[in-house]
């Protein structure tokens, strides 16, 4: 009997790793058709170290070695092409010295691609790895460079990925038009559940640009919808220095918003990125009891000490909780914001709302992130978290619907 539930387990155990193992990436599938899209074109890439095969080569150096194709430019988003610009920080057009080829900044003087930039083009290509998150800035880039490709009669490619939080996964609040930013570029749930494909296609159907382009998108083979990142069988490359993971993006949005307030470490500065809230003179113990009282389906908050050697908190020794993914297709993650800030002021009467004020800090990137006031405003009221959550439930049914017509698996 027992070898035979050996048995069982091993060739389930060999189907799930079959099936992570069919995906291939939009960059895959163009080089197994021979690059037939870009064959006989002046193309530029949109691209940063996450524009890699399963194999780890760089979308860079596969195009530059593809027969037939003329790889003339380079576009560099948020940190740039080789990932190595701190967040936020503007980056230079210059020359690159491995290749040779001109590198255009996305995120300095223009975040939009500008008439010189595109001179000489047939085709601008796509491929970055995003969070699937609203306010992760790479989705930005794509849409105006869309836009800029519409205006100068070009053909923009998406070699499409994998949404690593999933294509099920649809929360949070959406954009109200006064709170659009690059930060909140479309008119999408904070977690949208699309791939970049996807939403390239959504953004040229519903004209969120001011004229559509000629679109192409290279897709993915064998995702399915219900997939988060560990169940692809990909390799992960850093999105970006705090997005290390193939996890890091479900982190990201579960403590996303509080960083943007202020008060607490969410483990940036330390070893564990994105996958804790601490502050000085919380009980951690209490802090994970009332976080796991609410029993949200798929995470578990255990009590950590540590002491952050960067950033907020720096050498100081604080406490609170670490973020565990026991089912991450079933764990809610924009609501993990609200319910921490709910309790922090239960269990040790920390209001960072209060704190933020006294401190004289913004609330404009938090607003911008969330895409709306309304979401500050109900928690400085002490709306509970619930019903905040609760009050998305309109909005995200609406958008499942205006989605459907653009989802390509």
């Amino acid at each position: 009997m027992k070898n035979r539930i050996g048995l069982f387990l091993l060739a389930a155990f060999a189907l799930a790793c079959s099936a992570a193992a069919e995906v291939k990436l939009g960059n895959e599938v163009l080089a197994a058709s021979g690059f037939k899209v870009l064959k006989g074109k002046r193309v530029g890439l949109i691209t940063n170290p996450s524009g890699v095969n399963r194999n780890l080569d760089s979308t860079l150096e596969i195009l530059r070695a593809a027969p037939g194709v003329n790889l003339v430019a380079l576009f560099g988003p948020e940190h740039g092409i080789y990932g190595d610009v701190p967040a936020g920080d503007k980056i230079q057009s210059r020359t690159d010295e491995r290749t040779g080829l001109p590198v255009h900044s996305l995120y300095g003087v223009t975040r939009k691609p500008t008439p010189e930039m595109l001179a000489g083009l047939d085709a601008l290509v796509y491929d970055l790895q995003d969070t699937g998150c609203r306010s992760y800035t790479y989705i930005s880039t794509m849409g105006v460079a869309m836009e800029a490709c519409a205006e100068a009669g070009l053909e923009f490619i998406v070699l499409d990925r994998p949404n690593p939080l999933g294509g099920l996964r649809v929360e949070g609040p959406m954009l109200e038009d006064k709170f659009r930013s690059f930060v909140s570029q479309w008119d999408v749930p904070y977690v949208y559940g699309m791939t970049c494909g996807e939403l390239a296609r959504m953004i040229n159907g519903e004209r969120w640009i001011k004229k559509p382009c000629k679109l192409t998108v290279v897709p993915l083979k064998g995702w399915k919808r219900w997939m988060t990142w560990r169940d692809t069988g990909l390799p992960w490359v850093p999105a970006s220095p705090h997005v290390p993971h193939g996890e890091s993006p479900l982190f990201q949005v579960a403590v996303g918003m509080l960083g943007e307030i202020g008060g607490v470490s969410t483990g940036i500065g330390y070893t564990l990125p994105f996958q804790c809230i601490a502050a000085p003179g919380l009980d951690p113990h209490q802090f994970a009891a009332a976080l796991n009282s609410h029993r949200l389906p798929g995470i578990r908050f255990k009590p950590i000490t540590y002491k952050p050697y960067y950033f907020t908190f720096k050498d100081q020794v604080i406490s609170g909780v670490q973020l565990y993914f026991t089912d991450p297709a079933r764990a809610p993650l924009t609501a993990v914001n609200f319910y921490a800030l709910e309790a922090l002021k239960k269990t040790a009467g920390l209001d960072l709302f209060a704190e933020a004020v006294k401190a004289n800090k913004s609330f404009a990137m938090f607003d911008k992130v969330n895409g709306t006031d309304a979401t500050r405003l109900a928690l400085q009221a002490d709306t509970p978290a619930a019903q905040i959550v609760a009050a998305w439930a309109p909005g995200e049914q609406a958008f499942r619907a205006q989605r459907k017509k653009y989802l390509l698996y």
